[in-house]
């Protein structure tokens, strides 16, 4: 048999990675896994009542593109988020978690050659993995662009060479970052804008995580679109209901772009998309139209992370994030931090490595962190973070 080696480099999956890791040691007291971004709060009532009002519909097959009632649902909630007018019917497609979005886009959106050369995606070190391997899948290059302290946890991509701006067909940001929690703001997004118009490429805007923050919502890529007057086709962005509403399990996303964009996105997930079952469509639709459980699920956020600061206050390093719902550790290994929580208090994180690669300069930026999801309740989280900083900081 022969196979490609499109794929042959691609590191092990950040969790397999740590299930080869810890699973042949012995923790020490009752494990607390704070690895996964699963949320545990609770979802509203209304969903189920939804599905189960919709449950014929499971006999059916469901429109590719989405039910009308959840895009217009859509259309409202992000005029009622970032005052952004959208067609739903031109703007707006339906993706069976955005997991899948992040990864066909590339191969909806990249072109065969930039300027007679190779394409190149960029995308930010840490990034979430499907990033990359829809780069690799249109054998594009893909480059991995450093977010680190110094770089306000947000990649520099003006810093990069005219070569490779040049052959740029498409940049990824995640905006509340994972695992940083870092926010760009409208400066960063003008300039990243700018940068875009100048060399001809496309944003793809991960905001999975953009209704989970501390104090301000954070500003998204349509309304800083509309905001600088960039061109329509510029900007596409990624939602999901996974963080916002609880429900990681309903695999219920959309994107959002031009009319060109989503036509060629709608395109390929007609021959390689998995439609999101018409029940599961109306729940959706329902856990867009309301705020009430959003609110009340981003108190309890707030909550947990008032608690960090606490616990981790004169921590060196230590920085509290804006948004999203992980804390970003500095640790001298992360690997050897990971193991000695492990072994010695039965806490479980994931190694700020295995969300990373090694960049230009074969300098990996997430090895001397720790990612600590707060998704268990919050005397669980009080417990588990001062456990934690009695084993790593004390």
């Amino acid at each position: 048999m022969v196979f490609p080696e499109r794929f042959s480099d691609l590191p092990e999956y950040a969790f397999p990675r740590l299930r080869t890791l810890l699973d042949g040691l012995t923790p020490s007291g009752t494990p607390v896994a704070l690895t996964i971004g699963e949320p545990q709060h609770d979802f509203p009532d209304f969903i189920t009542e939804e599905i189960t009002k919709h449950a014929a519909d499971f006999r059916r097959y469901p429109p590719n593109e989405g039910l009308p009632v959840l895009r217009e649902a859509i259309a409202g909630w992000l005029k009622r988020r970032y005052d952004v007018d959208v067609e739903y019917a031109k703007h707006v497609s339906i993706l069976n978690g955005t997991r899948e979005g992040l990864y066909n886009a590339a191969m909806a959106l990249c072109p065969e050659t930039k300027n007679g050369e190779r394409p190149v995606i960029l995308t930010p070190n840490p990034f979430y993995q499907a990033y990359s391997v829809g780069a690799m899948s249109v054998n594009a290059e893909p480059i991995y662009v450093p977010a680190t302290a110094e770089t306000g946890h947000l990649p520099d991509f003006a810093g990069l060479s005219e070569d490779l701006l040049r052959r740029t067909t498409l940049v990824y940001i995640c905006s509340p970052a994972n695992p940083q929690g870092a926010t760009a703001d409208a400066d960063y997004w003008r300039d990243l804008l700018a940068l875009a118009e100048k060399y001809d490429f496309q944003i793809l805007a991960d905001e999975c995580y953009c209704e989970v923050y501390r104090d301000e919502p954070p500003m998204g890529a349509l309304q800083a679109a509309k905001q600088f007057g960039a061109h329509p086709e510029r900007v596409a962005v990624f939602h999901s209901l996974s963080k916002r509403s609880n429900l990681a399990g309903l695999r219920s996303g959309f994107v959002c772009g031009g009319p060109e964009t989503i036509a060629r996105i709608q395109q390929m997930r007609t021959y390689a998309g998995a439609p999101l079952p018409i029940p599961l469509q109306h729940a959706a639709a329902a856990a867009w139209n309301d705020e009430t459980h959003v609110q009340e699920s981003r108190a309890l956020y707030q909550a947990k992370f008032d608690a960090a600061d606490e616990i981790f206050a004169g921590v060196e390093g230590y920085q509290s994030p804006r948004a999203g719902f992980f804390l970003w550790l500095p640790v001298p290994d992360g690997v050897k931090a990971t193991v000695k929580l492990w072994t010695e208090t039965g806490v479980r994180v994931l190694p700020g490595e295995y969300l990373s690669r090694d960049d230009m300069n074969d300098q990996n930026p997430g090895k001397g962190y720790i990612r600590v999801a707060m998704v268990a309740p919050i005397e669980e989280m009080r417990r588990a973070l001062t456990t934690l900083r009695d084993c790593i900081y004390t």
